[in-house]
Order: structure tokens, then sequence, then C-alpha cells
């Protein structure tokens, strides 16, 4: 004699609980991209905020062996090479003024801005990046000038 067969039990997800924890994963994803995104942002600034001090510290010595800034047509490359324009740089450092022979960029690969004088610090000089936006006085500009004043 046969015995007649239970019902068959099924194994797996349903379509429902599978799109419940592809919805929670999807939640739980974007919260931590955000947060992600928060925290390389604020890298990015405050890499691109301590390059522009080291930079300073760089004019500062400069300054102490040459008399004078760089002018602004020499620029930041008369820290790792000795210019060969404008005001000569008599006692130049060998080796230059940074630990790498190339300048550093700001946050967003993008070249620092070198004013001398400056127009925020007239008896010295301006270090700038133009931030995130890529556009001088886009509003997101970074120096090294009073923190109220964020455009060049």
């Amino acid at each position: 004699m046969h015995a007649v067969p239970q019902k068959q039990r099924r194994e797996g997800f349903t379509l429902i609980e599978i799109m419940a924890v592809v919805l929670i994963i999807g939640i739980l994803s974007a919260g931590v991209g955000l947060a992600v995104a928060g925290i390389v942002d604020d890298a990015k600034l405050n890499t691109t905020q301590q390059d522009i001090r080291s930079l300073e510290a760089a004019l500062e010595f400069y300054r102490m062996d040459n008399g004078r800034y760089p002018s602004t047509e020499q620029g930041l490359r008369a820290l790792i090479e000795k210019p060969t324009a404008g005001p000569p740089a008599r006692r130049w450092r060998k080796g230059g003024y940074l630990n790498k022979s190339i300048l550093p960029t700001d946050g967003w690969d993008s070249p620092f801005e070198y004013a001398q004088p400056g127009s925020h610090n007239a008896d010295g000089f301006d270090i700038w990046s133009v931030g995130n936006d890529g556009t001088p006085g886009g509003g997101d500009d970074l120096g090294n000038w009073a923190p109220d004043q964020s455009e060049q």
C-alpha cells in the first residue's frame, strides 16, 4: 500500500523576501556611500589646507635665503627650480625648498595659484586653490588668508 505523499515543503525564498533584502541593502549602501563621500571631501579639504601651510613655510625659507619671495611670474616653481628670469635668487638652496622635486596639487588635482604681492596679503603673497569647482572665485576657493574671506 502506498502512503499518500505529504505536501511537499518548498525550499528557498519568495520573490517578496528577495526584494525586501535588496531594498534594505540598497538603503544601507546609499547611507554608507554618502558617509564615505563626506569623508573623502573632508580629506581633500584638509590635505589642501595642509599643503598650503607647507608651501607657506617653503616660501618663508626661500625669502630667508634670497631676501624676497619669488615673483608672481617665477611662481611656486621657484621652490623646486632655481629661477632663471626675474629677480635673481642668489642664494637659492641646492635641492630646492620642498621635500619632493615636484609641486603639490590641491585635493582636486589642480595646481595651486600664487601671487606676490597678494591681493589678500599685500606685504607677502597669496597661495590658493580654486577648490572643487575648478573656478577662480567660485565660492569654494581655499587660500592662506583669513578664513572669512572665501574668494580670491
